[in-house]
């Protein structure tokens, strides 16, 4: 199992550190390094810094928002980030949500799997630099009846075969990237769960397009935050800097009837705690939702504690069918972000998985 680094989002208050963050975690042996957008920073601008000031590290998108730009545009930024970074750039894509979607592209948030799957095929020809032509549901290319015709990629990419990831989480969305991608990007992933929840998704995907489970990368992110004396005593203080992270997805990321996080915590058995998290998120109680969030759901999708206890959490998504398990570490500072990374590479060690 190889590790990976998530930044997230660029401009949430740690920018002067994220660079030191990315360059030690290159210097550590780190397999990726992935940046994400909303609707604060791009993930392409944050990507090429990063690529231009590391050596090892790949450098990957989780997510480039589907709404946000057109497929074309997609293979063109990712075949110049492949070819600017040296071969180390990884693809990721995701539909966002619907209130991003339509709020902030403007784009209608409807049929989000035919959608990506479409968008997938234009994407993978564009980069094989074949001349673009498209039929389907959601885009045409060249449009018929007028001046346009088929063109191919000018840029060479690194790589023949671009790594293409999607993130997912209902179980149509997971089958649907098992048979289209590469890779699956994951978030609040219990390893209890993990099989039930998503890897049996997933292998039904690959099964349908023929393939197994071997090659495809299972990439959850997991928040990890360790014990500053390496004792397990202080895991219920560690869990509650996570209180509104999680609130804030289970209750307020998405409306009311579209909310795919809090649907992934009632598939892992929270149905009752779900519902109560989300009412009171949004009737504005926040802090009210984040100490409704119990701590076993924390525990169960972050890594807490010390180098063993997370060593021992670290085995079991293994055991799941984790391939890239990629760390968010948690803390203000600098010297606490980069004690996480060292951390998850002393862990992996221990558990014998390095």
């Amino acid at each position: 199992m190889k590790l990976g680094i998530n930044l997230g989002y660029w401009g949430a208050g740690m920018d002067a550190d994220n660079l030191a963050v990315a360059q030690e975690a290159d210097r550590l042996g780190y397999a990726v390094c992935w940046a994400a957008e909303a609707y604060g920073s791009d993930a392409a601008t944050v990507l090429t810094w990063v690529a231009a000031h590391t050596e090892r590290i790949d450098v990957g998108s989780a997510i480039f928002q589907i709404p946000a730009r057109q497929p074309a545009m997609t293979a063109m930024t990712a075949a110049t980030l492949d070819s600017l970074s040296g071969g180390r750039f990884r693809l990721g894509l995701g539909v966002s949500g619907p209130q991003v979607s339509e709020g902030w592209y403007g784009v209608k948030f409807d049929k989000p799997l035919a959608r990506t799957r479409e968008y997938v095929e234009i994407v993978r020809k564009a980069m094989t630099r074949e001349r673009l032509t498209h039929e389907g549901e959601h885009w045409t290319l060249p449009l018929p009846g007028g001046p346009g015709k088929p063109i191919k990629l000018t840029v060479h990419p690194q790589r023949e075969h671009i790594p293409l990831y999607i993130a997912a989480i209902g179980p149509k969305n997971l089958e649907q990237t098992g048979e289209i991608a590469d890779g699956a990007l994951l978030i609040f992933p219990s390893a209890e769960h993990l099989e039930e929840t998503a890897i049996r998704h997933l292998r039904a995907g690959r099964e349908k397009a023929g393939l197994t489970m071997d090659g495809f990368d299972v990439a959850p992110t997991l928040p990890i935050a360790v014990s500053p004396d390496g004792s397990d005593r202080d895991v219920s203080a560690l869990a509650d800097q996570f209180r509104p992270y999680t609130a804030l997805y289970v209750g307020g990321m998405g409306s009311r009837k579209q909310n795919f996080y809090n649907q992934l915590a009632q598939r892992m058995g929270y149905e009752k705690e779900a519902a109560e998290i989300q009412d009171k998120y949004l009737s504005g109680d926040k802090e009210g939702a984040a100490s409704a969030v119990p701590q076993q759901l924390i525990d169960q999708t972050t890594l807490l504690g010390s180098v063993d206890r997370i060593a021992e959490r670290m085995r079991a998504y293994a055991a799941a069918g984790v391939t890239t398990l990629t760390l968010a570490p948690a803390g203000f500072t600098l010297d606490e972000r980069v004690a996480s990374l060292r951390a998850g590479i002393d862990a992996l060690e221990r558990a014998g998985l390095a």
